[in-house]
């Protein structure tokens, strides 16, 4: 049996340890476009404020593939897969055989159509080691930087980034920051954070065109910059499998990472799945979830058998040590928690918590988390006291002890 994983990130590393919990011997093969050591791309940002290296930033250790006993091909485009043959072709025009397929191509930036934008010099997107190293090696003391996008990569790069500059600014079409994962008062309290840090904000309007280093708004102002940052968020990478399975927003995938096509198998932030808080089928661009996906396509590769059915989507990230955390969907009725140091939103409704959102003390979020994605009654727990003061106690003794493995309380 001969193994190809297409991709070296997250869903990748987890599908070779999948395959090696079940098969020690089968034929491994990944195939990455870039030419590193696998490596957590959250980091990227961290690794520019000279918190980490890029030797701390690996995924995994020097010898991993060997210790896994795969064939590592760094530096290699996967252009096409042929199914009916069972094969990849490389871009050097090289083609590798397979009997069963991993997709795990990732995300790619998606940039809008901007006037002007070919005029700008130096522009730079922000999601991989080599985005971090052009932009690192253009940083300067006297330069301004325009951060186009307050998501997640857009205020990342702007922590990153921001003692290495003359000034930071990020625009962003919405009312607030982070707006795909806070909501309005959430959101307020993270920028005033992000503000006192020295990040200036140009909320609820776009670039209407670009004058070389300048950037026209649509509300009529000018913001002048040296760099400019393109944070307008991601697309999956599904152009690999286009005719060749279903693909929607992105490739679609069951419970099992499979996709439509025999031995053609998907993970990472190339798919999506379904979402068990909202019943909806999306994207869920997530490290821990692409890994887990990633592992059990290895399992089940290898002719093992294993499920991930309690995708949910979760974020936790931190700016300047103010830590945030958000999970499941935000409908329902909301129990509302926001003193100093504590902001806390929970979602629910028919007997079941759906989302919440932590900022500050995010201590006790794995308790919520757990609620989420066992779907967990919530007349079977103290509620309120979950409410409160989240904790093991809020649960029967029997529940207590299954959650700690047999130890009683």
């Amino acid at each position: 049996m001969r193994y190809v994983i297409i991709g070296n990130s997250a869903a990748g590393i987890g599908a070779v340890e999948g395959i090696r919990q079940v098969d020690n011997q089968v034929e491994v093969t990944v195939i990455s476009s870039e030419p590193y050591h696998t490596y957590s791309r959250p980091a990227i940002s961290y690794l520019l404020m000279g918190r980490t290296t890029e030797e701390k930033m690996k995924y995994r250790d020097d010898d991993f593939y060997d210790k896994m006993r795969c064939k590592i091909l760094c530096g290699k485009t996967v252009t096409e897969v042929r199914p009916a043959a069972k094969q990849v072709v490389l871009d050097e025009g090289s083609v590798i055989s397979y009997d069963k397929l991993l997709v795990a191509t990732g995300s790619e930036p998606f940039v809008p159509s901007f006037d002007g934008l070919d005029m700008v010099s130096q522009k730079f997107t922000f999601m991989s080691l080599d985005d971090a190293r052009k932009l690192g090696a253009a940083l300067r003391k006297d330069k301004q930087v325009l951060i186009v996008g307050a998501g997640l990569i857009g205020l990342k790069c702007a922590e990153g980034i921001l003692d290495k500059v003359r000034s930071v600014t990020v625009l962003d079409l919405a009312p607030r920051i982070l707006s795909s994962i806070l909501v309005e008062d959430g959101a307020q309290l993270v920028q005033c954070h992000l503000e006192s840090k020295g990040i200036d904000f140009r909320l609820s309007t776009g670039v209407k065109y670009f004058d070389s280093n300048r950037a026209m708004l649509v509300n009529g102002e000018m913001v002048g910059f040296d760099l400019l940052v393109l944070a307008t968020g991601v697309r999956p990478n599904t152009a690999l499998l286009a005719s060749i399975v279903d693909i929607d927003k992105g490739i679609v995938i069951n419970k099992k990472s499979e996709t439509s096509a025999k031995d053609i198998y998907a993970a990472g932030d190339c798919t999506q799945t379904l979402d068990i808080s909202s019943g909806e089928n999306r994207i869920m661009p997530l490290l821990p979830g692409a890994y887990m996906q990633g592992e059990c396509a290895g399992v089940n590769m290898a002719d093992g058998n294993m499920s991930f059915d309690k995708a949910i989507p979760m974020n936790a990230i931190g700016f300047f040590g103010k830590h945030i955390i958000t999970a499941g969907n935000y409908s329902g009725e909301v129990y509302t928690e926001n003193v100093k140091d504590r902001y806390k939103r929970l979602f629910y409704s028919d007997n079941k918590l759906n989302g919440y959102i932590l900022i500050g003390n995010v201590e006790k979020a794995g308790i919520y988390t757990s609620l989420i994605r066992e779907r967990t009654p919530l007349d079977s727990i103290d509620f309120s006291l979950i409410c409160e003061k989240p904790g093991l106690m809020a649960f029967t003794k029997e529940e207590r002890n299954q959650k700690l493995g047999s130890v009683s309380l």
